[in-house]
């Protein structure tokens, strides 16, 4: 460690002079670690320039000042509701400092005294002002105020001198970095060293140049993707086994099936198929949108798992989905198929439980069930999950662990970005699944205010007297006193008394059994109108159902309006798909419902709301696992990310133990922004 360059920033904040174990605290807390570079690579927010030092005469209001001037007079208030006025002079004119809480260094000051002062300037009884300004000091510690100060995200207790003090400690012990940057890209870019980039923003001298954020959010994207690529590698090491059928199951279920696979889904089983064959475990994610046909092609995977003489199994996040799964396998595969959930009765568990110890059960659909501790398999060779951003990061892990290295294949129905794909799915073969099935509806949405209900109400009745299946779908369960939201409950009440027994109800806090009754009301057409919440996002294939209303829309995801949507078009009918909204939505919840509107491209939605939006709710809800960055932001940095994703590639390629001198670089930027070093473990 005496030789390590980064030693250093990794010791912890109290290696720093004047940091105690209380400021430690507070400042880890505001930082997100507890090391030195924890704090370097806590970026300000912003910049305040106090670089303009007028004359009291020729103060403006609107800008920030730094002045030097006498106090003339202090005026004490007559109540505490009052402020305390402080008249300054310095010659040329007079101006005030207000303080509605002073502390005791302003109330024990006196006429006489020289002050340099540096706040935004206002104005108060007309006369330029300095309401509660940052920075008041004597004129012998002037120097003490930054003629460019950063701003720092800070927390209850900590002061922004105290992060200042600190930052220039942590600055001090920042080494001259060997460069890991291609050269010929940080000449093309401009892009000053690591070290010159950091001090430019972290303690600068003059307004920060934006090529050194750049430099410093390529810095940290690059390590990102050197990571991802590296992971990837290793684990295009690890031994696996192959999985090869003679096809029979397969041509058995597609003949069950009867209709044949599009474009897309061959070629995504094809890849699949890849992985299965190879020796190596299979880790990939089957990107489809919604009614894309993924359902089929994680049969058909699984299949080839049992014609090579061991187990599959399906996890998915509800039992509605899990049921609606078992049904159309069942149908499909010619060998045995389970299902298990929290619901299954005790009996058939016990017997589903054998079944797959032994291995006379090969395929198995489930819930969470599947990775509790007391489910054995006899041989699991394939877990496929549907609906993956539904489980924890160790619930997924559990499930895998069900088998020795089994092939993992992961699946969404939401859209994920280009973007995103890099980064968060960056460690994963990612197979993009396009187009949709022959036979699917082109569904017309329409937009309407919340004033246009009584017409669509007209409407609705018009459709359920022409026997058409109808979603109406709220956002709350319940009225509660913090939201004014229609309530599931209280829109069933006031439509079952519009269409006397045609409507039905689900939500989330139903029981299973009254909820699938319900929807069991709906598909049958018992009771025509569903009024639910968002329960039925997955999991519920209703054909006949060709109308949704989606009420408060702007208040949902645009993924999830989009999953929504999904619902209907599934039949051969025309679907129309209405999203009311309230009368005074405007700006960026206007353009995604015009997008929602406009397009059916849940790839297309996703890139456009990523951007509308920005990284942190990207698909409508906030995902965890998405990528948080401290100095890059997406969507803002994403031409920086390919280029980093390209360059790591490179790097590998010509270096793969990075061993070269780049390498070796690029081996200190892992460990700076928090990757493995090449040594570690994993």
């Amino acid at each position: 460690m005496a030789n390590d360059p980064l030693a250093p920033l990794l010791a912890p904040l109290t290696d720093l002079p004047g940091i105690a174990e209380k400021l430690a605290r507070l400042l880890a807390r505001a930082i997100g670690g507890t090391r030195v570079v924890d704090l370097l690579l806590h970026l300000p927010e912003h910049h305040i320039d106090r670089r303009a030092r007028p004359r009291l005469a020729e103060l403006r209001p609107g800008g920030v000042a730094t002045v030097t001037a006498e106090l003339v007079r202090l005026e004490r208030p007559e109540n505490a509701r009052q402020p305390w006025r402080l008249t300054l002079g310095d010659g040329s004119g007079f101006a005030e400092l207000v303080f509605f809480h002073p502390h005791a260094r302003i109330t024990g000051l006196t006429p006489g005294t020289w002050l340099a002062i540096s706040g935004a300037v206002t104005l108060s009884a007309g006369r330029p002002a300095f309401v509660h300004p940052e920075h008041l000091h004597p004129t012998a510690r002037a120097a003490l105020i930054p003629a460019i100060e950063p701003v720092w995200p800070l927390t209850t207790g900590l002061a922004a001198w105290q992060v200042r003090k600190a930052m220039g400690a942590a600055l001090a012990r920042l080494p001259a970095f060997a460069e890991w940057i291609d050269p010929e890209l940080r000449r093309r870019r401009g892009w000053p060293d690591f070290a010159a980039a950091l001090r430019a923003w972290q303690a600068p001298e003059t307004p920060p140049d934006p090529l050194a954020r750049q430099r410093l959010a390529y810095d940290e994207l690059f390590a990102d993707q050197l990571r991802l690529a590296r992971l990837r590698a290793r684990r295009r090491l690890r031994p696996g086994r192959a999985l090869t059928g003679d096809g029979q199951l397969r041509a058995r279920a597609l003949a069950a099936f009867g209709h044949d696979l599009t474009a897309g889904q061959r070629a995504a089983l094809a890849e699949i198929d890849a992985d299965l064959a190879a020796p190596r475990p299979m880790r990939r994610l089957l990107q489809g949108d919604v009614g894309a046909g993924k359902t089929i092609i994680a049969l058909l995977a699984m299949l080839r798992a049992v014609e090579a003489g061991t187990q599959a199994a399906l996890m998915v996040p509800t039992e509605i989905l899990a049921r609606q799964h078992h049904r159309l396998f069942a149908a499909l595969a010619p060998v045995p198929v389970a299902l298990l959930t929290g619901a299954t009765p005790a009996p058939e568990r016990r017997d589903v439980l054998a079944g797959l110890a032994s291995g006379a059960i090969p395929l198995v659909i489930g819930t969470h069930a599947l990775f509790q501790r007391e489910v054995t398999f006899h041989d699991l060779a394939l877990a496929v999950i549907d609906e993956q951003h539904r489980f924890g990061v160790e619930q997924r892990g559990e499930f895998g662990a069900k088998g020795k290295r089994p092939d993992i294949l992961m699946m969404t129905a939401t859209p994920i970005p280009r973007t995103l794909l890099l980064t968060q799915w960056g460690e994963m073969e990612v197979s993009r699944l396009a187009g949709k099935p022959a036979g699917r509806q082109t569904i017309k949405t329409t937009l309407h205010a919340a004033t246009q209900l009584p017409a669509i109400l007209a409407g609705l009745a018009r459709a359920l007297a022409a026997g058409a299946r109808i979603y109406w779908i709220c956002p709350l369960v319940a009225e509660t006193e913090a939201s004014d939201l229609a309530a599931a409950e209280e829109r069933f009440t006031r439509l079952a008394a519009r269409f006397p027994g045609q409507v039905a109800l689900a939500h989330g806090r139903h029981k299973p059994a009254e909820r699938e009754a319900a929807l069991a009301e709906f598909a049958r057409g018992a009771r025509p109108l569903l009024v639910a919440t968002t329960v039925v996002e997955v999991g519920v294939d209703v054909p006949a159902a060709t109308v949704m209303v989606v009420e408060h829309a702007e208040r949902f995801g645009l993924a999830q309006l989009h999953q929504l949507r999904g619902r209907i078009g599934r039949g051969t009918a025309a679907s129309y798909c209405l999203l009311v909204h309230d009368d005074g939505v405007g700006g960026t919840a206007e353009q995604r419902l015009v997008l929602l509107r406009d397009t059916e491209d849940g790839f297309a939605i996703a890139n456009a709301d990523f951007r509308l939006r920005g990284g942190g709710d990207a698909l409508g809800t906030r995902q965890s696992g998405e990528p948080g960055f401290r100095l890059a932001a997406l969507p803002r940095d994403e031409a920086l990310l390919r280029i980093a994703c390209r360059d790591a590639a490179v790097l590998l390629a010509r270096d793969p133990d990075l061993a070269g001198e780049r390498g070796r670089a690029a081996r200190l930027a892992l460990r700076l922004f928090g990757g493995r070093d090449a040594g570690s473990a994993g």
